[in-house]
């Protein structure tokens, strides 16, 4: 596996697993809720044509995120 990036620089089409979510409060509840969990697979399925939001697609649920939200989100490419 490469280094850990953040999940913003996942190109379209590429899967990735997630090591971490670096963030506190809300958000981060509400993405381990969505499934956003260490060890979870996630495939980049759209980037917007500005390139925020990206879609993902995570345990059978495509999931839209900003940019600020996933820059957050530390994951390995295998």
């Amino acid at each position: 596996m490469k280094p850990e990036i953040n999940l913003s620089q996942l190109k379209e089409g590429e899967s990735c697993i997630i090591k971490r979510l670096e963030m506190n409060g809300d958000m981060r509840c509400r993405l381990s809720e969505l499934g956003f969990i260490s060890g979870t697979k996630i495939i980049c399925l759209q980037k917007s044509f500005s390139g925020d939001p990206t879609a993902y697609f995570v345990k059978g649920a495509v999931i839209a995120l900003r940019k600020a939200d996933t820059s957050k989100i530390k994951i390995a490419v295998p």
